[in-house]
């Protein structure tokens, strides 16, 4: 069948899935980034969720390095399976806050696939086309 000699393919797949995401990682991040402060400590008050109520400021710029520099090391695919992970937790915390604070399915769903998105991609790896050629 035509479809199957599409698994030849399958580096070339994981290099467009890892740039696609990383890039909307990047650009979902950075303005993140960028509104220093008061942004982060907004950002990080997501942690009281999970019943941690200190330091916000330092949780909302972790959460906004993790989606800005790690969007970047997906691109590259440079420790890879470490970025993924942390994204998996950005995203596990991101799936808390919107379930408790708004118990829309449309609203949550987001971060929840992601969520699975990065969790997936642990378990893959980054392919022969990254940095870590795994």
């Amino acid at each position: 069948m035509i479809l199957s000699s599409l698994s030849k393919y399958r580096d070339s797949g994981l290099l467009l899935l890892r740039v696609g995401i990383g890039l909307m990682m990047v650009l979902h991040g950075f303005p993140k980034l960028a509104g220093g402060l008061p942004a982060w400590e907004k950002l990080g008050h997501a942690m009281t969720h999970l019943g941690i109520d200190f330091f916000p400021v330092f949780w909302g710029l972790s959460c906004a390095l993790v989606e800005t520099l790690g969007g970047a090391f997906l691109i590259l695919g440079f420790c890879f399976r470490p970025v993924t992970i942390l994204l998996v937790l950005n995203f596990l915390v991101a799936t808390v806050l919107i379930y408790k604070t708004s118990g829309e399915f449309l609203q949550w769903s987001r971060p929840l696939e992601m969520l699975i998105l990065f969790l997936g991609l642990t378990f893959i790896g980054a392919g022969k086309y990254s940095v870590d050629r795994n």
